[in-house]
C-alpha cells in the first residue's frame, strides 16, 4: 500500500530554494491508529526525487510506502527502524531543493590533472597525471537482518546479488546464499596415512538470534490470544468426497480457461458451497457485538492467504452474485497483490465468513481458529485416496477433511453440523451449485 508523506515545512530558510520539509506519518485507515517503522529505503545525505519511496511503514493489516512529496536531500531521520510511531509523528526531514554533498565527477578529474612543466634541459614537457585514488568499495546495500545472518554465516555480503529495491540485499538473498552447494575444490593429491587419534568434529552452530516481531504478527498473536480467552470454540468434522469436482474441473479446465482468462480451481466451488451453507444455517453469518446478535443479509467471503509477513485475509464482496469465473479471477487478483503488498486495508475488512486451506501446504487435518469478530470458519485440507465403500464395493476416492470452528455462545452445535452437511452435500453434487438448486 502506497501513500504520500505528510509534510510541514518548517525551520529557516537554507538558501533562496532551500527548506527543510518534516516527514510525517500519515493518516492511515480508520481502524489504524500507530505504526512500526519498517525499513528506510534512503540514508541521510541521500538525494530524493518526488513520488520516490522513502521508507516503510508496517501496520497490523497492510505495509505501507511512503513517498515523497518534496524533492531535494534527507537531511535527518528522527524515527529510527523499528520505532513506534502514531498519525502525526514526524519521522524524519528533507531539505528541499537541496542537492547531495558529491563531488562531481568532471571537478573530481581536473583536481588529479597536474599542469605541464619544463624539463631540465629547457624543453617543455607534459608531465604525466598522477592516477586517481582508487575509490573505498561502498558497503553493500542490505536491510539489518540480512547483515546478521550473513556475519553469523560468515558470508561477505559483497558476494551476493540483492533481489530487493534497488538491489538492497535482503534476509532471503542471505538464506539463499547459505543453502547454495559449495564449489567442489580442485583436486589435491591424496595425503599420506597418519596413525594418530582423530580429534572429534566440533559441535554445531549453537548461536542464537534475536529478531523483532512485524507489527502484523504481533497482531496476529493478540488478536488469537482474544479469541481464545473470549470466544467459546467448538470444532465439527466431516468429510467430502472430491470425485465429481475432479471430473468436472478436468472436463472443463481448457474450455474455462479460454472462455475467461482464469483456471477453475477448487475454490470457487467452496466459496459457492460455503453460501449455500450460510443461506441454510443463517446464524452462521452472524456477528455478535455485545448483547446483540447482528445477521449479514449479504456474503462477504474472507479467503486467508499466506504471505512472507504471516496471514491475511482478502474479503471477495457479495460472492452469491459471482459467477465461478469472477470469483476466480478476484481471488488470484487479491492473492497476488496480498503476497506484493499492495493490497489495501478495506480489501482486508468486513468478511462475514472465513475460508483457510491448509491442505496447500499438506495438511491432512487440522483445527482453524476462528477470524473475531465473526463466529465461524471452514478449514480445508489435502485431497488424499482413501478406501471407501460405495454401493457395497470398496473403491478408493479422494478424500478431504472438512472443519469447522463455530462460537458456541451464538451457533448450537446442530446449526454447525447442518451447515457442514450442507457444504459437503454441494461438493459432491457440484453441478447443483452451478444450475442453482
Amino acid at each position: 500500500m502506497e501513500t504520500a508523506i505528510s509534510m510541514a515545512r518548517s525551520g529557516p530558510s537554507k538558501g533562496n530554494d532551500e527548506v527543510s520539509v518534516e516527514i510525517k506519518v500519515p493518516q492511515m485507515a480508520e481502524s489504524v491508529v500507530e505504526a512500526t517503522v519498517g525499513t528506510w529505503l534512503k540514508s541521510v545525505g541521500d538525494a530524493v526525487a518526488v513520488g520516490e519511496v522513502v521508507l516503510e511503514l508496517e501496520t497490523d493489516k497492510v505495509n505501507m510506502e511512503v513517498t515523497a512529496e518534496a524533492a531535494g536531500v534527507l537531511e535527518k531521520v528522527v524515527a529510527e527502524e523499528g520505532a513506534t510511531v502514531g498519525v502525526g509523528d514526524v519521522l524524519g526531514a528533507i531539505d528541499e531543493g537541496a542537492v547531495p554533498a558529491e563531488q562531481p565527477a568532471a571537478e573530481a578529474k581536473e583536481a588529479v590533472a597536474e599542469p605541464a612543466t619544463a624539463s631540465s634541459n629547457g624543453a617543455s614537457a607534459k608531465a604525466e597525471a598522477a592516477p586517481a585514488p582508487a575509490a573505498a568499495q561502498a558497503a553493500p546495500d542490505a536491510t539489518p537482518v540480512a547483515r546478521r545472518l550473513a556475519e553469523s554465516a560468515g558470508i561477505d555480503l559483497a558476494s551476493i546479488t540483492g533481489t530487493g529495491r534497488d538491489g538492497k540485499i535482503t534476509k532471503e538473498d542471505v538464506e539463499s546464499a547459505t543453502s547454495a552447494p559449495p564449489a567442489e575444490p580442485a583436486p589435491t593429491p591424496a595425503p599420506a596415512p597418519v596413525i594418530a587419534a582423530i580429534a572429534p568434529a566440533p559441535s554445531g552452530d549453537r548461536s542464537e538470534e534475536r529478531v523483532r516481531l512485524s507489527r502484523r504478527r504481533l497482531t496476529i498473536a493478540q488478536r488469537m490470544s482474544e479469541v481464545q480467552r473470549d470466544a467459546v470454540m467448538t470444532t465439527t468434522y466431516n468429510e467430502a468426497d472430491m470425485t465429481n469436482i475432479i471430473a468436472l474441473r478436468k472436463k472443463y479446465r481448457d474450455s474455462f480457461k479460454e472462455s475467461y482468462g482464469v483456471s477453475l480451481g477448487f475454490m470457487s466451488f467452496f466459496v459457492k458451497a460455503v453460501v449455500e451453507g450460510l443461506k441454510f444455517q443463517w446464524v452462521v453469518n452472524s456477528e455478535l457485538q455485545g448483547e446483540e446478535l447482528v445477521y449479514k443479509n449479504y456474503y462477504d467471503i474472507g479467503i486467508a492467504v499466506s504471505t512472507d509477513d504471516g496471514l491475511v485475509v482478502p474479503v471477495v464482496r457479495d460472492a452469491d452474485r459471482k459467477s465461478f469465473a469472477e470469483i476466480e479471477a478476484e481471488i488470484r487478483d487479491l492473492a497476488t497483490r496480498a503476497r506484493d503488498k499492495k493490497i489495501t486495508i478495506e480489501e482486508l475488512r468486513g468478511a462475514t465468513f472465513t475460508i483457510t486451506n491448509g491442505g496447500v501446504f499438506g495438511s491432512m487435518f487440522s483445527t482453524p481458529i476462528l477470524n473475531p469478530p465473526q463466529v465461524a470458519i471452514l478449514g480445508m485440507h489435502a485431497i488424499k485416496e482413501r478406501p471407501m465403500v460405495v454401493d457395497g464395493q470398496v473403491v478408493p476416492r479422494p478424500m478431504m477433511y472438512l472443519a469447522v470452528t463455530y462460537d458456541h455462545r451464538v451457533v448450537e452445535g446442530a446449526d454447525s453440523v447442518q451447515f457442514l452437511v450442507k457444504v459437503k452435500e454441494m461438493i459432491e453434487d457440484p453441478e447443483r451449485m452451478m444450475i442453482g438448486i
